[in-house]
């Protein structure tokens, strides 16, 4: 984003007149307060409400991470029309008008508050998600989100015109703090210790502050002279040296658009890598969003950091790192590696971009046209990654593109390189094989990946593949990958086609629960979570089965890849599918009085915390008759979730036993949480054995609503949060 970058204050500033600057010059400054803490707090509200709407809407769009994408590229826009606005109204509107003008719109903003998502833009299930995040997102917070982004340009002329100064850097640097102040402060101080509902209020509180203040700077300017034509315009030196100067070329503007681009068309699609194989929460959404902000300040505040000499080789290394993460993206490396990799290699790389930036800034007069070029390739680049390439890609195909198109402009801006002819042609020689070798592993991994599957395909939710072993193994299976993760497989050879395994075993928590529910009579049973219908494989014609999914695509995937939902459709007449989101579904419903529900609705790794929280558990036993069992997996190698299942199941004053199934080979390793009042149904024989014990929660921990939700007491960064419990030959473990 480039919303506190200013480096056009670089420029020196021209002044009407020597009379006119005398007599501004000698102007008091007892305002100068006023347009501080204008500009640090517009600069906070601007980065606390991202993370902070997108977190809220988050549930009504299945709990993706492809929210967070689509958000960043909602405010990337925000940013680039505060800008264009911002510079409309200087240049072309005079000092009374534009107060007059910037009054109003913060009015109109003010009675957009408070900045809670209206019940009725509720996704329904059959809009484009993408687009119907932009339209929230437009109608909650878009007009404040554009007054944010136009403050700092904004008041920086107000204040030269008031004060007759020099650029006031400290502005600047009050600007940049206070957006990262704020991105920090969310996942690290506020959202941990207050309730969604109670931020948005209080940010809606203090926008009406931050309006009132930004109102009174507008007084101060609405009876000064127009002496500053624009925050660009302003700022073009001496006019003689400016005209000597040629207009910027077509291949030079291109190279703007393409370096911006390319930083921040990285910055979404990391985010999203991170956010999907982990969770979609506001922690991995800020700090590479802090990065990318951070080597903007950096780039464009202290010239002298970026040096391409000694950047080459850190760029290369990047490149090279984040091409190797992209083809071992299925390995499941250790998370503790992963992420710092990503978030160094991500820094690196928009260092380099942003440090290119600079080194091609034109002349004064053209920074309009720069300023603007850089953010509306943030935009473009954010929206590639964000909303087409789902639509036009089958794999994440936007991720080595764009580092091809990041390799190939620097070659580029270093092929005339400072050096003997011997040693840059050598530089030069490594370059292109550098780049041809690149290309050529990520077309490799590329076609691997499609021949080894029987299809791939994506939309909103991610990239699906079904993918076999090699039919000579005697248990060779057919899985569905979603992001790093296995969904769900079937055995391809007869004798096991239709044996439930994976997760969902007879030996598995839901399974021991339902064969024991099966051996009392019918069963009537919901699943959160269709995978590849391996539940289905346990109907019976009269049983009862409704299954909740919300990708259109994985229910097409289960009907013509695998057989256990066409089977159980055979055996029983009594199996629906319902598209949708499932918490969202089953709030429109009445009571179903199912025996068991079933959860496992997890994409990738990520975790949907909207269906973990007390108010869905809640739900749920709604849904449940007095003696249902309601079965959440929670398997997962970066959280641990027993105590947030502990602490839902007190909520809803019933017990909760955790049941642990290690694999024989013939299953996966499991991790089940089965909440019930049936203590009769727990003693049965199909639980003799099992490896289970009471699910507990540390006193500390508060548990999951639909208001507060952190995964800071049960996150384990070394990717062992379930080692513990698959591992540990312990009958009660209290977990903090």
């Amino acid at each position: 984003m480039m919303g506190e970058v200013r480096e056009y204050m670089r420029y020196p500033r021209v002044m009407s007149d020597s009379s006119s600057a005398a007599t501004l010059s000698a102007a008091p400054a007892r305002w100068t307060p006023l347009y501080a803490t204008t500009v640090i707090l517009g600069a906070c509200l601007l980065f606390l409400i991202q993370p902070l709407i997108a977190k809220i809407i988050l549930p009504w769009f299945g709990g993706t991470s492809a929210v967070w994408s689509a958000a960043l590229v909602f405010f990337q826009a925000c940013v680039l029309g505060g800008y264009t606005y911002a510079h409309w109204l200087t240049t072309r509107i005079s000092p009374p008008r534009q107060s007059l003008i910037h009054a109003a719109l913060l009015l109109a903003s003010c009675a957009m508050m408070p900045v809670l998502p209206a019940e009725s833009l509720r996704p329904e299930g059959t809009e484009n998600p993408s687009l119907q995040i932009l339209l929230l997102l437009t109608v909650t917070v878009g007009l404040p989100a554009v007054m944010l982004s136009s403050t700092s340009p904004l008041l920086q002329v107000w204040y030269m015109r008031r004060t007759g100064s020099e650029p006031p850097y400290w502005l600047f640097a009050l600007s940049n703090a206070g957006s990262l102040l704020a991105l920090l402060s969310f996942p690290l101080a506020l959202e941990p210790a207050f309730t969604s509902h109670a931020l948005a209020m209080g940010w809606s509180a203090l926008f009406i502050v931050f309006a009132a203040l930004c109102v009174g700077a507008a007084y101060l300017n609405s009876n000064q002279p127009a002496l500053v034509a624009g925050p660009f315009s302003a700022l073009e030196g001496d006019a003689n040296a400016q005209a000597a100067e040629s207009a910027p070329t077509v291949a030079r503007m291109l190279m703007w658009l393409l370096l911006s681009a390319s930083a921040s068309g990285l910055l979404v699609t990391v985010s999203a890598n991170l956010s999907t194989n982990v969770a979609p929460i506001p922690l991995l959404w800020v700090v590479p969003l802090a990065l990318y902000l951070l080597t903007f300040i950096l780039a464009f505040g202290h010239h002298r950091l970026y040096q391409p000499t000694w950047f080459f080789p850190l760029v290369a290394l990047a490149v090279g790192c984040l091409a190797y993460l992209y083809m071992q993206r299925l390995e499941n490396l250790p998370i503790q590696f992963v992420v710092p990799a990503y978030l160094a290699s991500l820094f690196i790389v928009c260092m380099a971009c942003h440090g290119e930036l600079v080194l091609r800034r034109p002349a004064g007069r053209y920074l309009t046209r720069y300023y603007l070029l850089i953010s509306l390739g943030g935009v473009l680049g954010g929206a590639f990654v964000g909303l087409i390439a789902p639509v036009i890609f089958a794999t994440y195909l936007e991720f080595p593109l764009l580092l091809v198109v990041i390799a190939e402009l620097y070659v580029v801006m270093q092929w005339h390189r400072r050096g003997s002819r011997r040693t840059l042609w050598l530089v030069r020689t490594t370059m292109v094989v550098g780049v041809i070798a690149l290309v050529g592993l990520l077309m490799l991994s590329e076609i691997e990946t499609r021949q080894s599957s029987l299809l791939v395909q994506r939309n909103f939710y991610g990239v699906l593949s079904v993918q076999d072993d090699p039919i000579k193994y005697s248990l060779a299976r057919r899985y569905l990958i979603h992001g790093t993760i296995s969904h769900g497989y079937q055995y391809l050879h007869d004798n096991y086609r239709l044996r439930p395994a994976s997760y969902f075993s007879p030996h598995s928590g839901v399974g021991l629960a339902l064969t024991a529910l099966q051996s009392q009579g019918p069963v009537r049973m919901g699943v959160v979570g269709l995978g590849v219908g391996v539940m289905s494989g346990y109907v019976r014609p009269e049983d009862y089965v409704r299954l909740y999914e919300i990708n259109p695509d994985v229910l097409k995937i289960a009907d013509e890849y695998f057989t256990f939902l066409p089977t159980a459709r055979q055996k029983s007449k009594q199996v629906e599918v319902l598209l949708g989101d499932a918490r969202l579904t089953l709030e429109g419903q009445p009571p179903q009085d199912f025996d068991l529900l079933a959860i496992d609705a997890f994409s990738s790794d990520a975790i949907p915390t909207h269906l973990l929280t007390n108010e869905a558990f809640e739900l749920y036993f709604k849904h449940l008759g007095p003696d249902g069992v309601l079965a959440v997996h929670i398997s997962n190698r970066f959280v641990d979730l027993v105590p947030v299942c502990a602490r839902g199941a007190e909520h809803v004053d019933r017990p909760a036993r955790v049941i642990r199934s290690v694999s024989d080979g013939t299953y996966d390793t499991s991790v089940w949480v089965l909440i019930t009042a049936n203590e009769e149904l727990l003693a049965r024989p199909e639980f003799q054995g099992s490896n289970s014990y009471a699910a507990r929660a540390n006193h500390s921990f508060k548990g999951w609503t639909d208001q507060y939700s952190s995964l800071w007491p049960v996150l384990n960064i070394r990717g062992t949060a379930q080692a513990s419990v698959l591992n540990a030959g312990i009958e009660e473990v209290v977990v903090n």
